[in-house]
């Protein structure tokens, strides 16, 4: 495949013979092992952005038990104590970037493997008449 031709997950939408069928509404989820690449690529963002979340949120909390005097008596940007600051300010901005790291990265995921979130009425197709008419 070319560098711009989008990469399939292995699933029935492929028409490949021996492509893989996953009926994902009767099989078993488990996350620790995917059913497809597409769902295997996610999850490694998935996991991996939620490790950093958890350093984000536990992290000054940890530090204020293991080093009380440094992070409370230890000003930042006009006076905040550092516990406080990295409490009320980085980590929810932290959570916001992780937000948006993780939505260009599902965009770009999306484009791989050829995943659209257009409806019918965006790409320009009419809709099927009742009719028999135009499709």
């Amino acid at each position: 495949m070319g560098d711009n031709e989008p990469q399939t997950d292995g699933g029935t939408a492929t028409g490949r013979e021996g492509a893989q069928t996953v009926d994902y509404l009767d099989e078993e989820i488990n996350l620790f092992k995917p059913a497809t690449p597409f769902m295997r690529d996610n999850l490694k963002m998935i996991f991996g952005l939620f490790a950093i979340w958890l350093a984000f949120v536990f992290g000054p909390v940890t530090a204020s038990y293991f080093a009380p005097e440094f992070m409370t008596e230890t000003r930042v940007l006009g006076g905040y104590p550092l516990n406080f600051f990295l409490t009320a300010i980085v980590a929810p901005a932290a959570a916001l970037v992780l937000s948006a790291v993780y939505a260009w990265y599902r965009d770009k995921l999306d484009a791989k493997y050829g995943i659209s979130h257009e409806t019918e009425e965006e790409t320009g197709a009419a809709a099927t008449a009742t009719d028999g008419g135009e499709q």
